[in-house]
Order: structure tokens, then sequence, then C-alpha cells
């Protein structure tokens, strides 16, 4: 018996090592966004520092609660004026300088302050032109064109759509929705199921009195036509002539209905300016996320990592359960020394963000 038992054992040990599937979070490469802010660039610093941002969130270690400190600030600082005329060159920094004098300023503005400070502590923002794309009774001249932001939660491992003017966003069970989300919500049922929230404290609300006093449905309905900035460094490179530059979803609703401006089908159709995407994913690329390949050899294994990472530092590794974080590059080698190996990866950002954990596990 007690040599049966040494001699299962021995097999056992013998046993080849084998990748373990992990229910890891979706790594969707960009591939229809070009350029991403640098945050090397000397703007960023002399943003933080002159605006003293750091002070907005002193002491919240939580990543959405930050986000949406900062977008409180942002809107309390600059009044709404849907006017004009507006002071100054546009710049998100002669916004600021502006609106500390007192002057107001439309919801372009308010994203372009919105997308260099979010981008500035590390957290990937773009923009995006939000309309009802018709003639409703609310918006009765045909004018309901909407600039907001949608900012990477990696919490969350998913995008949000944050509008600045207004201080507020879509949620559905307590999840911040995208913009394409939300235009899902109001397609579907005119947004019955979904929340609009206003604040850091993210305070459900019925309407927005800033905006007409519309409720939820009203709201939601603004993102039925949706484009994004194709190019993605506005700040750190700018001023640019390419802000009208626009990805836009050609799904069904798209290709069977007619995109109203002002009354008339919209100036970009048939134009440079409209870049159409077909596949849904190519908009909801994942920053800072990873995908693994795995080249198992006796009792070692080669891993490779990949992600899009914007101002990418580092790539983060722990051997679990109680192994410390370590820089590693993006090809590393470990040796298997366990029956069941666990190993976690991170991005780091030159912020200092880590994206989401990606999971790696070899057992015999």
């Amino acid at each position: 018996m007690a040599i049966c038992v040494i001699f299962l054992a021995g097999c056992g040990s013998n046993k080849p090592y084998h990748e373990v599937i992990v229910n890891n979070p979706e790594f969707i490469p960009n591939t229809v966004f070009v350029g991403y802010e640098d945050l090397t660039s000397p703007k960023f610093s002399a943003l933080k520092e002159k605006y003293r941002l750091d002070t907005i969130f002193h002491g919240e270690s939580d990543e959405m609660k930050r986000i949406f400190l900062l977008r409180n600030w942002i809107n309390k600082l600059i009044k709404i004026d849907n006017e004009g005329p507006y002071p100054g060159d546009g710049s998100p920094e002669s916004i600021l300088d502006e609106a500390l004098k007192g002057h107001g300023f439309h919801c372009g503005h308010f994203t372009a302050v919105q997308n260099a400070v979010m981008n500035a502590y590390g957290y990937v923002t773009r923009c995006i032109i939000a309309d009802v794309g018709s003639i409703v009774d609310y918006f009765p001249s045909g004018e309901g064109h909407h600039a907001v932001n949608e900012i990477w939660l990696n919490s969350y491992h998913k995008w949000c759509m944050s509008d600045a003017k207004y201080d507020c966003h879509f949620e559905k069970n307590d999840i911040p929705l995208s913009a394409l989300e939300v235009r899902d919500e109001y397609l579907k049922n005119k947004a019955a199921e979904i929340t609009l929230v206003k604040g850091p404290d993210r305070i459900s609300v019925a309407v927005v009195p800033e905006l007409k006093n519309l409720n939820r449905s009203q709201i939601a309905s603004i993102y039925t036509w949706l484009s994004w900035g194709r190019f993605n460094d506005r700040f750190s490179n700018g001023p640019k002539t390419n802000t009208d530059y626009m990805n836009v979803y050609a799904d069904e609703y798209f290709k069977n209905h007619t995109w109203l401006w002002n009354a008339k089908p919209h100036w970009a159709y048939n134009t440079e300016f409209m870049n159409l995407i077909t596949e849904r994913k190519a908009i909801e690329w994942t920053p800072n996320t990873i995908a693994s390949k795995l080249l198992i050899e006796g009792s070692k294994v080669q891993i490779e990592l990949n992600s899009n990472t914007p101002n990418l530092k580092t790539y983060q590794m722990k051997e679990m359960p109680e192994g410390n974080w370590k820089d590693v590059s993006n090809a590393v080698e470990i040796e298997l020394k366990k029956e069941k190996n666990e190993i976690v990866f991170r991005t780091i950002n030159l912020a200092g963000v880590t994206g989401p954990e990606h999971k790696v596990i070899i057992e015999r």
C-alpha cells in the first residue's frame, strides 16, 4: 500500500502544467480613434498647479468619486451661457480664466475643460456630440445638440457618459452608463429603466432645472444620435483644426433614419468628416486592459502581455496569494513551483492610475 501511494504521488507531480480559463475583463483594441493625450506635456502640470486641482479630491481614493468631484468643480465654476459672445481663445485654460471672472459658456466649452482635467489625472476621456436628430416639442427649433464626455472607469471596466454642464450622468442598477447604453435604453423604452443622477453623491433627479426642466426620458433622447471625436489629443496637441472629424456608429437605426441637424440632414453626411463604424466594439475599445499569451514549457511559463494603455508607465505583476506588486516588462518568464499558480497583472500609467486586473492561473 505504501509503495502504491508513493507511486501515485509521483505520477501526480509529473503531470504537465496547463492554463486555466479565467473570466478576465475583455480586451478590445483601439482601431478607429487616433492619438491620445500626452501626459508628459507641460500643459497638464500647469493646468493642475494653476487651478490647484489636487485640493478638489484631497484624501479621496475612490476613482469614480474623484472623477465626479472634479466634474462638480467644473460645473460650479463655469456659469451656463448658451448665447455668448464668449471671451478668450476657447482653450481650457482660457475658459477657466474667464469663468473665474464670471463669464459663462456653452456645453462645448464644458466638454473641452472636462476632457483636459480628467486626462490630466490619467483618466482616459473623450469628447462626444449628442443630438435628438429630429424636431420635438421640447426642442421646437430642431437644435437638440449637446456636447459631453465619456470617461473610462477602470473599476467598472466600462465607459461612463459624463455631462459637466449639468453635473449629471445616467445609471442602471447603480452602474454608470456609456452614451451608447443611454441610447440603447431610450430606443428600447424611452429610458424607463434607467436613472438620471446629479453631483458627486449621485442623487437621483426627476428633471434638470438648468435644462428647461426636461425629464429623464427627454434628456435621454438627446443621445439618439452620437458622434465621437476621432482625434483624442485635442488638449496636448491643440489648438487643432480637426475637431470636426467624427466616428459615428452606423447600426440599423442609423441606416434606417436620417439625422437632422437644425431641421436639415446633418452637414457631415457624405463628407470626409463622418467616419462610419459598423462594429460596436470599435467604439467600446477598452483602455488599460490586458490580454495575455502563454507558452508553457515544463515548469516554466513565458507570458506575453498586450494592452492599449495611453501613457503606459509599466506593467505590474503580483503572485498570489501574498505577493507584492512589482514592475515587469510586457514579457515575463516565471518558474512554476506550486500545483496551482495564480499571477495577477495590471497596467499603470504616468499619472499613477492602475487598470483592471488580469489574472493568469496555471496548474497541473
